[in-house]
């Protein structure tokens, strides 16, 4: 009796030390979390796209809106063409000049909005490289098996059981913990 009792008692502690040893290894894993919407928006590399952008964006309307006025004018001069009696053979060879024009103006317009999401997504890319190595750098230096992104749309992250990378990933950039993102106008 006496050592089925201890055999009893040893496979009970045998299957609680095996219930037991994975939670222990577990916890001694380090989690950790960041937005990386908001670190993205203090990096100097994401200010200084945005404002490559917007000049260029701005470059393209300018150009775009000249070619609007000539198209403008050319369809107001061949109104007034219209109104004057001036032979078809005339007519029909301005009309044809004005929608080649139109035609030349919707297709600037779809390169210039093909260009700009080019160049916006270049831009990203090198963006999001830095900080996925920072991301790395902090994730090995700080022993985390896991660095969960908040912009994700994680649904709940444990403060006590995951640690804010934040601060550590914002100094990898050179950005300071305290920075916050600057509010669009």
């Amino acid at each position: 009796m006496f050592n089925i009792f201890n055999i009893r008692m040893m496979k009970k502690i045998l299957i609680l030390l095996l219930l037991v040893a994975p939670m222990s290894l577990f916890a001694q894993q380090k989690f950790g979390y960041v937005n990386s919407s908001e670190i993205i928006q203090l990096m100097p590399e994401f200010s200084k796209a945005q404002k490559e952008i917007q000049e260029l964006e701005k470059m393209y309307t300018d150009e775009f809106n000249s070619m609007r006025t000539e198209l403008e004018k050319k369809g107001a001069e061949f109104e007034k063409m219209q109104k004057d009696s001036v032979p078809e053979n005339i007519l029909k060879h301005r009309y044809e000049e004005l929608m080649q024009l139109d035609e030349r103006l919707r297709a600037y317009g779809q390169e210039v909005s093909a260009n700009l999401q080019k160049a916006e997504q270049e831009k990203m890319l090198a963006i999001q490289t830095a900080l996925r190595n920072a991301l790395d750098l902090v994730g090995k230096e700080g022993g985390f098996v896991c660095i969960f992104d908040l912009a994700g749309g994680i649904p709940y992250i444990s403060n006590t059981l995951c640690e804010d990378v934040s601060a550590l990933v914002k100094a990898k950039l050179g950005i300071a913990a305290n920075a916050v993102p600057a509010v669009k106008k």
